[in-house]
């Protein structure tokens, strides 16, 4: 069975940029109906409520953010600047990862923090859940 071959026919400008993508689902063979002038009419006016909704979460969300760090900076005094110092503390260095733990069989065994991984061994559809 023969596949039906669709293509465009530009009016004017001729930028295949400007084409709705209903238009090119249909084109595709992604939608048997080709969308009708109702159809279009109704999603533009939807993708334009979409647009003006988003830019008004925007202004909301700049507006809590210029709000928040006015009322931040004259609690303070100043602007605030995040405390690298006080958010690396709160991790272990590499000699204070290494923790020795005592295991089942009353052997003592190090934990590194490191991530491990089985690379050059790994054989696709053999890994099963640590249990």
């Amino acid at each position: 069975m023969e596949s039906e071959k669709r293509w465009v026919v530009f009016k004017g400008e001729q930028d295949p940029t400007c084409i709705p993508v209903e238009w090119i689902c249909w084109l595709n063979g992604q939608r048997k109906i080709a969308p009708t002038p109702e159809e279009m009419v109704e999603l533009e006016a939807r993708r334009e409520r979409v647009k003006l909704n988003v830019a008004r979460l925007k202004e909301e969300e700049e507006k809590k953010l210029k709000e928040g760090s006015i009322r931040k900076s004259m609690s303070s005094g100043k602007v605030g600047v995040p405390d690298l110092g006080s958010f690396i503390r709160q991790f272990p260095s590499s000699a204070e990862g290494d923790k020795v733990e005592e295991t089942s069989d009353k052997t003592e065994s190090l934990r590194s923090t490191e991530p491990t991984g089985s690379g050059a061994s790994f054989k696709p559809g053999t890994w099963q859940p640590p249990t």
